[in-house]
């Protein structure tokens, strides 16, 4: 009973690790390649050009944000099967913030798929506005995404506590999701709600980046390699 029970929780956090590093590898493309190389902020006659010159490059952007929604729903699941016998009840809330991140994320994602109607040779509009509508599309999207970070904030919060209680995943993961949870919610609340911070902003994220990159990922490395080798109390 104890070896199919390890056996089980072994699978769900293999899967589990190997989703959060393909989400991990998926964000990295879409936001430090396929962004970097094709979006100029405040210049939509620029940003337009580019991705209307490489539609692949943008196609598979679009592609990594599938990947992320998908591994996104996995990971739920993943973490409340694994954080389930430490707090059932609030492993259960942390899983619900995540899919409603995941919802607001999909959302997001709707405004890109415009973008590349508006950018396409068959685009559904054809004047100079259109270059207009695609910046607008590009910032709407970031907004709904970092609306929706604030909800990850709050589930990477709960998360973290739970971890908190384990006597088997190291506490340094733990203090690390807290932090990363803290950042998370700091800067997307200034970044949604208060614009007039921005001077702000830019200091947050050099005191938080690299809990906020290292934290959940390094949750990921631990299940993948080390997560239900003994049972996680």
């Amino acid at each position: 009973m104890v070896t199919s029970e390890l056996k089980n929780q072994r699978i769900v956090t293999l899967i589990t690790g190997l989703s959060l590093l393909m989400m991990a590898c998926a964000a990295f493309f879409a936001t430090g390649v396929v962004n970097e190389r094709l979006i100029v902020q405040e210049d939509p006659d620029t940003t337009y050009q580019l991705i209307a010159a490489s539609p692949v490059l943008f196609k598979i952007g679009i592609a990594c944000w599938l990947v992320i929604l998908i591994t996104d729903i996995v990971v739920s699941w993943g973490f409340y099967i694994i954080l389930r016998p430490i707090d059932k009840s609030l492993s259960l809330v942390g899983a619900w913030f995540r899919l409603i991140y995941t919802a607001i994320l999909a959302i997001a994602i709707l405004h890109l798929l415009m973008v590349q109607l508006l950018t396409s040779s068959t685009g559904l509009i054809g004047d100079e506005q259109t270059p207009l509508h695609t910046l607008f599309y590009l910032n709407t999207f970031d907004a709904v995404w970092n609306f929706g970070l604030i909800i990850f904030g709050f589930h990477l919060l709960i998360v973290g506590y739970i971890v908190l209680q384990s006597s088997v995943i190291p506490k340094i993961i733990s203090i690390l999701l807290l932090i990363a949870s803290l950042g998370y919610i700091v800067i997307q609340l200034c970044i949604t709600f208060l614009p007039e911070l921005d001077g702000v902003i830019p200091i947050l994220e050099y005191i938080f980046t690299l809990p906020m990159i290292i934290g959940e990922l390094g949750f990921g490395l631990w299940l993948l390699f080390k997560g239900g080798k003994v049972l996680i109390s």
